[in-house]
């Protein structure tokens, strides 16, 4: 058994959500999972329909039917996908926690501090795993860029600059993928905040290891009508003196998925772009740029046991968001056989979701104190 396919369920990610088809090509790039059951829609009929698409071997009409009949089961599964909007995040990962299966949720945590807290306390009372999908993360130039960092090659740092900037919103938010996003009900208190900002912090926090003390946000709704802001500029001081700029846009013409990060210390400084993904610039203060590739020269531990292919094949997206599933598949693994969960792994879990929503509900509280700085 240790060696079979972790069983695997999914709340959310019907027909026409991206962001289920995304989860559901990540857990097969590798062989870990098996998806076998799933409550794909808050709708019970769509959500038997959505079911039937994709062959799965149970269908739930809701996460609340799914969690108490798997977890009943000899052969129910061992590990669920949340990819529903935030608000049904904490509901649904509470169910799968009290009953003991691995939750595997998408960003952010969950839409209201108050549902992060409930969230952490059943996460923290659980046997069971939580894993967060900041896919970001996974990219193997950043794992290189994190390694690069903690062995000092920058030194002591000194700034750290993050923006992830789009377009898609800069009219009126068509869809179902935008409907959900500009309602506060269901996306919580951030806009572009919660959806992107999330991502950047994150980032920077996972490539510098430093922890943020304060911030000074504006946020902005410049569309006619929207309640939560599509645009933001946060200036943040982290622990230790370091300074650094976060900006992220929803409203940007002519940028699709622009997510960039720059690391500066004493020594040097570090530059990627996540629609380049298989770079990573590092220039020593003093000496020229180098280019540094996805598994080429010069590669770190990290960078080469998440690569795939040969340096020069690209690896991106999907990628990332397998290497993600597969670190939890190891830790999940680990605990089927009854053994502790190996130590570096580095996929992202309870402590960065609560680090997300504590950001998030910091730039709304500054930016209604007219940008002041505030205290995480």
């Amino acid at each position: 058994m240790a060696d079979t396919p972790i069983r695997l369920g999914m709340v959310g990610g019907g027909s026409g959500a991206f962001i289920g088809a995304v989860h559901r090509i990540a857990a097969r790039i590798d062989g870990h999972y098996d998806l076998q059951a799933g409550a794909l829609s808050s709708t019970p009929e769509r959500a038997m329909a959505s079911a039937e698409e994709l062959g799965l071997a149970r269908a739930y009409g809701s996460y609340q039917d799914m969690a108490e009949a798997e977890a009943a089961r000899e052969d129910g599964i061992e590990a669920v996908s949340i990819v529903t909007p935030n608000h049904a995040h904490a509901d649904a990962a509470i169910a799968f926690l009290e009953r003991g299966i691995h939750v595997i949720c998408d960003k952010p945590l969950t839409a209201t501090m108050q549902d992060a807290e409930r969230l952490a306390a059943a996460a923290e009372a659980s046997d069971a795993l939580f894993v967060l999908t900041h896919n970001y993360t996974g990219y193997p130039m950043i794992r290189q860029a994190r390694e690069m960092i903690a062995r000092g090659d920058l030194g002591h740092l000194r700034l750290v600059q993050v923006e992830y900037v789009q377009d898609w919103m800069t009219g009126e938010a068509e869809g179902k993928q935008a409907e959900w996003r500009v309602d506060p009900e269901r996306s919580g208190a951030g806009g572009s905040t919660g959806d992107i900002g999330t991502h950047a912090f994150n980032l920077a926090s996972f490539v510098s290891g430093l922890t943020l003390q304060s911030l000074a946000a504006d946020l902005d709704a410049f569309v006619p009508g929207r309640v939560l802001d599509d645009n933001a500029h946060v200036m943040m001081r982290f622990e230790g003196g370091a300074k650094g700029m976060l900006w992220c846009s929803q409203v940007a013409p002519g940028n699709e998925n622009g997510l960039r990060l720059r690391i500066y210390g004493d020594k040097g400084g570090i530059e990627w772009a996540q629609e380049d993904p298989n770079y990573l610039w590092f220039t020593p203060h003093g000496e020229p740029k180098r280019l540094l590739t996805r598994n080429g020269a010069g590669a770190t531990p990290g960078n080469t046991a998440f690569s795939r292919t040969p340096g020069g094949h690209p690896e991106g997206y999907l990628e990332g968001f397998a290497n993600i599933y597969t670190e939890a598949a190891q830790a999940i693994l680990a605990r089927r056989r009854g053994e502790a969960v190996p130590e570096g792994l580095l996929y992202p879990g309870i402590a960065d979701g609560l680090a997300g929503m504590r950001f998030i509900d910091a730039c709304v509280r500054s930016s209604r104190s007219d940008a002041a700085w505030t205290a995480l």
